[in-house]
C-alpha cells in the first residue's frame, strides 16, 4: 500500500514563509479533508506537493514510494502516482479533452518503458468510455477542447475524468467545490466517490463543510497558520460548520 508522507514541511513564496512545519500522511483507501480560513496556505501546500516553480520548499521532505518527491520534477511526481486536480483549471482551446487524455497516458507509458508505443485508439476508445459511463458522463464530452467555455462544474467534472483515467494512487483535490452550484457539486463529488476505494488515497482542500457531506473523509485536519493544528474525525468538519475557526484560534491563545 502507497502512501503520501510529509514531514516538516515549509515553503516559502517570495521571502515570505507560507508553510512552517507540515506533518501529514495519506495513505492509498483513506480520504482526508484539510480545512481552514483563507490564506492559511492549504493551495500552498497542494501546489507545493506537486512542484509548482513559484513555490520554494526550504525545509522537510515528502516520501512517496520510498522516493523524496521534492527532488523530482512535476511530471515525475504525476508518472510516481500522485495527481493533482486545480481550483482554477486552465483552458486548452484547439486540444480535446480525449487528445489531452490520450497523450497523458501515452507520456505515462513511455516513462515506465521507453520502447512503448503508445495506447491504440481502438484500446483508448474504450478506455474513455468506460471512464465517462463510470462517471455518467455524456461522450460528446470528449471532443470538447479542454476547459474551453466550460462551466464551473464542467471544469471540475474535467478534472476528475482526468482521474479516473490516469487512475493515481493519491489524488489532491484543491478546493474543488469552488465556484459550484449544490447541483454540480453533488454530481462532481458523485464522480470523486465513484473512484473511491483501496487503491485511491484522497486529500480533499476546502473552506466549507458542504462537500463533506458527499464525500465523507475518514480523517478531518484543520490548517492554520502554515500548519496543521488540529486532527480528528468527520465530526471536527461538523463543529466547524457549527462553531466557525474562532473556537480554535482561541484554545491556541491567538486573539479572535
Amino acid at each position: 500500500m502507497s502512501e503520501l508522507v510529509i514531514r516538516d514541511l515549509h515553503v516559502n513564496i517570495g521571502d515570505k514563509e507560507i508553510l512552517k512545519g507540515v506533518n501529514l500522511t495519506v495513505k492509498q483507501g483513506e480520504v482526508h479533508a484539510l480545512m481552514g480560513p483563507n490564506g492559511t496556505g492549504k493551495s500552498t501546500l497542494a501546489y507545493s506537493l506537486m512542484g509548482h516553480p513559484g513555490y520554494t520548499v526550504t525545509q522537510g521532505e515528502a516520501w512517496f514510494k520510498g522516493q523524496n518527491i521534492l527532488a523530482l520534477e512535476p511530471d515525475q511526481r504525476s508518472r510516481l502516482g500522485l495527481f493533482l486536480a486545480f481550483q482554477y483549471p486552465v483552458a486548452i482551446p484547439g486540444v480535446s479533452v480525449a487528445n489531452f487524455l490520450r497523450t497523458a497516458i501515452n507520456a505515462h507509458r513511455k516513462a515506465e518503458n521507453s520502447a512503448e508505443k503508445g495506447i491504440t485508439i481502438p484500446e483508448f476508445r474504450k478506455l474513455l468510455k468506460g471512464k465517462m459511463a463510470m462517471l455518467k458522463m455524456d461522450s460528446s464530452f470528449a471532443g470538447r477542447y479542454l476547459n474551453d467555455g466550460f462551466s464551473g462544474g464542467e471544469k471540475k467534472r474535467a478534472e476528475v475524468l482526468q482521474m479516473a483515467v490516469l487512475t493515481p494512487q493519491i489524488a489532491i483535490l484543491d478546493e474543488t467545490d469552488s465556484g459550484l452550484d449544490i447541483d454540480a457539486l453533488r454530481v462532481v463529488s458523485e464522480g470523486i466517490n465513484a473512484l473511491r476505494g483501496p487503491d485511491l488515497g484522497v486529500l480533499v482542500i476546502t473552506h466549507y463543510q458542504r462537500i463533506l457531506n458527499y464525500i465523507k473523509p475518514d480523517f478531518v485536519h484543520i490548517f492554520m497558520d502554515g500548519q496543521i493544528a488540529m486532527s480528528g474525525g468527520a465530526d471536527l468538519a461538523l463543529r466547524l460548520e457549527e462553531q466557525g475557526y474562532e473556537w480554535l484560534k482561541e484554545k491556541n491563545g491567538e486573539p479572535a
